[in-house]
Formats: structure tokens, sequence, C-alpha cells
């Protein structure tokens, strides 16, 4: 469960020279130094990776290489709209590549893995039920509609999760279409879900499964074939590419039945008036049939070049020094009894580099503001939006707010109280041990400034 087949990319071009596999990978702002209010400047330590990683300084150089044939794509005559076309359609099979995509299959470029769970919503056919754990981003959660969805609880271990998605679907309609969505890393604990075998159940009931791959493919290979799901979504800011781009591959006939998730040139394939004045229109049944308006070239461009980046690292490598990491933090914050790691399956569970953990006596903000502010550590805090499943995990923790307090809970609520350290292929040694000192400094010393509520959110005091 930890480690996931993969093919190898498909070649696409490439401007710039292939890196030196050296580790970390080199990637952008890692030579940033941040003042500290205490005085004097650190280089900047990135640990909030699973909000958005750092782009790979790879991928900057092929899209800097890319820029001067920068031209509108499917459109144009020109030399440099035919070389953008052809990019765009490369980028389009290395994505397939890198997911191991089934022949048939169709990758569709999105914004965001948000954009790909909210198009793959818009196609649902009619009377579909919907089956989520509670325990998914909302990227995952709310995007359904009017569709009618079955949230399950939070499970404590795998096979409890396989377990209670097999009895939520052994009482479905067996007779309608029916969707499982799936994380397949945790945004806040990390944890590996045991995708394959949910689509396993998915599929011996009829159902068909999307997962959500947005912490998962940065850190392992995702082949869709290899776990049998239905479609996979990712988006390109977590993957080490800039924002704005995203990835949903999978089945095509959903997608080709409904209509166009936005409408407009580049979905349509024909378009002609009636003599009644009105208007008939014929839509692509490719990708470009949910692609409308002018696609973000580069975008994508550079989701393609961080994906060969990464396959080319090689993925058995990237995740052998992620394990590293991931025991020299959580090993080091098992020397604070202050401090409790979040977990639904447990220590031994399989994960990727995101940790999430309360500490006795602190206010997330509080203490990510200390983190920030004292050593030039950027981690999150707050509740991830996962709000169910953090909730879930902090159980019956303490209510103290601390002295700077983040914003106010609802009647019946606690207060946002969980930090998040995540990292991954382009953080350094120094980076994680320079984090285990600062929480044991800040829970042995406290804070070395003083610190106010600004807007919801603790700020350093001027």
């Amino acid at each position: 469960m930890s480690t996931y087949p993969n093919t190898a990319a498909t070649d696409i071009v490439t401007a710039a020279a292939d890196p030196a596999c050296a580790e970390p990978l080199p990637v952008l702002g890692r030579d940033v130094t941040v003042p500290l209010v205490t005085g004097g400047e650190v280089t900047y330590a990135a640990l909030d990776y699973a909000a958005s990683a750092p782009a790979l300084q790879r991928v900057w150089d092929d899209v800097a290489a890319y820029a001067p044939y920068y031209g509108s794509v499917h459109r144009g005559a020109g030399y440099l709209s035919q070389l953008s076309t052809d990019l765009f359609e490369q980028s389009r099979a290395t994505v397939a590549g890198f997911l191991d995509c089934r022949p048939s299959d169709q990758v569709i470029f999105t914004r965001s893995t948000t954009d790909s769970l909210n198009l793959l919503a818009a196609v649902l056919p009619a009377d579909c039920q919907v089956f989520v754990f509670e325990t998914e981003h909302h990227a995952s959660l709310l995007p359904w509609g009017d569709a009618q969805v079955t949230y399950l609880n939070a499970p404590r271990t795998p096979a409890q999760a396989v377990e209670t998605l097999e009895r939520a679907l052994a009482v479905r309609d067996p007779y309608g279409p029916a969707l499982v969505c799936v994380t397949g890393a945790s945004n806040v604990t990390g944890e590996l879900w045991p995708v394959k075998e949910l689509a396993a159940a998915a599929h011996a009931h009829g159902a068909r499964i999307v997962l959500d791959a947005a912490q998962l493919a940065p850190h392992h290979p995702v082949s869709v074939q290899e776990l049998d799901v239905d479609w996979v979504a990712f988006s390109g800011h977590k993957l080490y590419a800039p924002f704005g781009s995203g990835v949903l591959a999978g089945r095509a006939d959903w997608l080709q039945q409904a209509e166009p998730y936005l409408a407009g040139g580049g979905a349509s394939r024909k378009v002609a008036r009636r003599a009644d004045g009105g208007v008939d229109v014929e839509w692509h049944t490719t990708a470009a049939r949910h692609e409308a308006g002018s696609p973000n070239v580069i975008g994508v461009y550079s989701i393609a070049s961080a994906c060969k980046a990464l396959t080319e690292a090689g993925f058995e490598d990237l995740v052998a020094r992620e394990r590293h990491l991931i025991a020299k933090v959580r090993g080091g914050l098992a020397e604070v009894p202050a401090v409790r790691i979040l977990s639904l399956f447990g220590d031994d569970a399989p994960r990727v580099g995101v940790i999430s953990f309360v500490v006795d006596g602190w206010n997330s903000s509080h203490f990510a503001a200390a983190l920030s502010a004292e050593y030039g550590i950027g981690v999150r805090d707050g509740l991830f939006c996962a709000h169910p499943l953090v909730r879930t995990l902090l159980g019956s923790e303490p209510q103290a707010q601390g002295e700077c307090g983040a914003p106010e809970a609802a009647p019946g609520e606690r207060s946002l109280n969980a930090i998040r350290v995540s990292f991954g292929a382009g953080t350094p040694d120094e980076h994680v041990d320079r984090f285990v000192g600062a929480v044991k400094e800040l829970v042995a010393d406290g804070a070395k400034w003083q610190y106010r509520t600004e807007e919801g959110r603790c700020v350093p005091a001027v």
C-alpha cells in the first residue's frame, strides 16, 4: 500500500537540460531569507507542502524556455500556435503516462483538484448515488450537488474503511449508478488509504470510484490500472508546478454523455443557426468537450514537466528519502510529552510527509505564528479544509485557546487547535531539524515575543 507501480512518462519537448537527481530536488525559494522578529534573518523553511509545494527549478526552467514560443492552441495556423498545440497535446500524453491510464481514458485539464471533482460532479448520471467518507478534504466532500450523498463515518483502520464502504454499498439501489470518492493520502494525517481494496469493493457492488490524488501523486507513483480506479484528480500546485492547473483523468463515457462543464469555444465542434432562429450545437466527444475557452497552456506544460521530473528522479528514491524525513519529525515530536500527533490508523500506518499535531496549552494559531516569526518556519494551522476529520481527531482535546486565540468557535464547537507540518522532494534535512528544535524550545521555554489576534489570526505584536 505504500508504493504503487507506474509507467514512465511519455516524452515531451524539454528545452532545459536534464537536472542531476541529487537530493533534495532543487526547488524555487530554497535560498530565500526572511526576517525574524527577534532580529536578523534566516533561510526560510517551507514546511507547508500539503497546501502548495514550491515549484521545481526544472519546471520553472522548462516553462521559461518555452515562454518565447507561447501561442494559442488548436485554432491558429501560425508556427507558434502549431508548436503550442503540439506541446499541449504532448503534455496530455505525458500525464496519461505518469498516471498509467488505460488507452481509452481521457485526460482533461482543469484549474485544480477542486475544479476536477466539481467537473465530475457535473457529469454524474441522473439519480447517481455518491459515497464519501467524512475524512475527505472539502474538495471531495462538498461538490456533489443534487446527488444522493451518503457520508461515511471515519474508519480507524484501513480494513474498517473497506468494511464500512461494503456495508453502505450493500444496501444501495443496485440498479442505479453510484460513485465512491476517496482520498489517496490524507491532507491532515498523511496516512495512505487502501485505494485498491476500496476500488475492488466499489466495483463488486456495481459502483465506480474516483481517487483524490492531490496529496498522493506528489509523493508516490499513481497507477490508474494497478489501483483499478475509474478516475483520478490532482492539482499542479501540489505537484511542484505553479498555481492554476489540474487534471481529471479516467473513463470517458460519463464525460462524453454529459453537457459540457463550460459552454463555449473549443468545446463545440459545430454551431449552426436553425430556421426558427435558434442555435444547434454539436459538442466534441474528446477531452475538448470539457475544456472550453483558451486553455492554460503554461500551466498544462508545467504539470507535464513536473510529471517527467519526478519520474526521472525515481519515486523509489524519493519515497525512501521522505520516509527518512518522516521518521525524523515523528521521532522528534514523540520526545515532547505535550505534543500529540493526530492519526486515524495508528503509528505504524504508511504515510506521506504530512503530519498534524496539537500542543497542550497552545492555540494552533499562536504556535504557528511563533514558528514563523521567531524561527522562519512556515507551517499551517486550523482545520485544513477537512473540518469533520479534524474535529473527529481532536475528540476531547481541551478547549483552552491560550493567550492568542484563533477565530471564535461556533456555539458548542471547539476552537481551532491543530498544526500541520508537511514536506516533500525539495525539503532539506536542515528544515525538519530546525522545526523539531523549534517545537522543543517553544514547549519548554515559551514564545520570546508577544502576539495579538488580528482579524482572527495570531500575529506578532508591534
